[in-house]
Formats: C-alpha cells, structure tokens, sequence
C-alpha cells in the first residue's frame, strides 16, 4: 500500500509518517489546477508575507491579512508592483472578534468558499531589551541548543500582560479565527488545508512537567477544555511566580507553551475534520522580528514548510507536526 492510500485511511488517530518520508514539493505539484483561494494571517513582514508570495507565485489567490491596516496595505502594493495581483488586503485582530467575522464575511462574500488557512500571526511573549540582547551577542548555536537562557534573563522578561497576548494571539487567536472560517473551509471543493505556524519551543520533550506532556500528548483523551485548563494553570502559577517551580518551560514561557497547545489543537481538529489536511509546521531559525533578528535562515527559507502543507495534494498527511519540511515526533 502506498503512503498516499494509507493516509486517507479511516483510522481517527493522526497520520503519523516516517521521518524519511517523500512529501511532494511545491516544484512538483500540478500548479495548473482551479484556483485556490487562501488567507495568510500575520502577513505583512516576515514569514507570512513570504507565504503569500509563495502562494501567489503558485496561482492562487491570496488574502493577505495583518493587524496593522497601512503596513498591510503597503505589503499588498508591493506584491502587486512585482506582478502578483491575485493578492489582497484585509484587515485582521486574531484577537478581535468584530475583526474576525469581518474577515469571514469578506470571503463569503467575495469567494463564497476558502481552500488554504495559513495561521502564521504570532507574538513572544516577552518584553525585550533588544539593545542590551544584542550586546550579549548570543551565538544561534547556543539559542538552538536551548543554552541561552541563563543568558537572557536580565534582558528579557514574562509578564502577566504579556504572557496573556501571547496565548490569546497564538493559541487563541488561531482557535477563533479558524472556527469562524471552517463553514467556508468546508466548502472547499479542492481539500481543505489548514496549516499552523508553530516552533521548535512546541516539542513536549522541552516541558519539564511530565504530566503536563503526557496530558498534551495523547491524543485518545485530549479536547479544547483540556487545552484549556493547562493554559489557565499555566497563568495562575505564572501570576504566584511559580513557573520553574511546576515544570513550565523557563525559555519563553508563554510562548513555548502557546505553542505546544497549538500543535495539541491542530492534532483535536484533524481527528475532528478527517477529510481535510490539517497540520503545524516549525518553520525553521528564520531571521525575523519574532526572535529579534537572531535567525540564520532566510524567510524564503521559512515559508517553504507552510506553503508545502497549504498545497499538499488529495491524501496527504493530517494531523502532523513538522520539523520544515519533514514530519516531526510531537
């Protein structure tokens, strides 16, 4: 049996592939089908806006979203200027829900259906001296190796305020803005693709809890309202400065586990939605203002993951989690 049969089995647990798998690339994926019609969240620098270019370059036809409404109008126009007008503006608060069904009734009424939700919109977490960050000059091998963070403590600092944005711009405000437009995604007539943008701070092995790993990563129990508790434990024991003490991850706290609770979302979603693909992908160490620039790789580097995922053909894996462009161990 090919992978591609064995993937659309009905087996409600996710697909989980080898490491060595082939998953098709953009360069061999048929690009001459119907339109596509897909949103990218946080688009207008970065990773995201590379993905609505990406996406454009391969024909379809792209809502680029961002919260600021000049920057994201000037994103646009330069795309434009380049020769992909098949993009546009609207803009998007994942945190707002008036900004969000205002998206949902542009679609509808402009597209009527959506084939690609790109949840790329993101926030660290942390309030940042970003001078006295690059006074330490920190080497990437030492931010990948999860080395630096006794390095940044005295530059870097969680907050409650800041905690909160986090998780209500990466674990829900990709929540919200995806339930709003699965009406639309459902009456996609190509196959549905929903991919999050999530980080290598995601992987369970980086929790120290053991039970909050094991709660998160079995499948077979886990539901929003257990996503849930674990977010609200997770700002209580912040708020009583408790996190080392009960297992949180000490490097960026908020954002580590906003995103491990994306992945666990995306894995509740598939199982729920087993005829579309839905999976979350680490982009890479890309150079971006997420991390302050301290990135070795390029964003057309980063895009290249999301956009694989947004245009992988009928059959391909759900319900995954991965490592750029090759499936990951949770």
């Amino acid at each position: 049996m090919g992978w591609l049969q064995a993937l659309t089995s009905l087996n409600p647990r996710p697909r989980f592939l080898p490491k060595n798998i082939h998953v098709p690339t953009t360069a061999n994926m048929e690009l001459n089908a119907p339109t596509r019609y897909a949103v990218v969240t946080g688009a207008n620098k970065g990773i995201g806006l590379e993905t609505v270019r990406q996406l454009a370059k391969a024909g379809a036809t792209v809502v680029l979203t961002a919260r600021n409404q000049e920057r994201g109008t000037e994103a646009t126009r330069l795309l434009h200027q380049s020769g992909l007008s098949n993009v546009v503006f609207h803009q998007l608060d994942v945190r707002d829900a008036e900004s969000i069904q205002s998206l949902a009734d542009f679609i509808t009424a402009h597209f009527e259906r959506l084939d690609i939700l790109v949840n790329n919109a993101g926030a660290s977490g942390v309030e940042v001296d970003e001078d006295g960050l690059r006074a330490k000059n920190i080497e990437p091998a030492t931010w990948l190796a999860g080395k630096a963070v006794n390095l940044i403590q005295d530059v870097m600092k969680t907050t409650y305020e800041t905690a909160k944005e986090c998780i209500d711009t990466n674990y829900y405000g990709v929540k919200n803005v995806t339930e709003a437009l699965l009406p639309l995604l459902q009456r996609s007539t190509l196959g549905a693709r929903i991919v999050n943008v999530s980080s290598l701070r995601s992987e369970l092995r980086r929790i120290p809890n053991e039970q909050i790993r094991q709660e998160l990563g079995d499948i077979d129990t886990l539901t929003e309202d257990k996503i849930d508790r674990i977010l609200q434990k997770f700002l209580h024991d912040l708020q009583h400065d408790a996190i080392e003490a009960n297992g949180w991850q000490k490097m960026l706290p908020a954002y580590s586990i906003s995103k491990a609770t994306l992945n666990a979302y995306t894995r509740v979603l598939a199982k729920k939605y087993p005829n579309m693909c839905i999976n979350c992908v680490h982009p890479g160490y890309v150079n971006t203002d997420i991390n302050w620039h301290t990135g070795t790789m390029t964003v057309e580097e980063g895009a290249e993951g999301s956009v694989m995922l947004a245009l992988l053909p009928e059959g391909g894996p759900t319900g995954c989690y991965f490592d750029r462009t090759q499936v990951a161990e949770f």
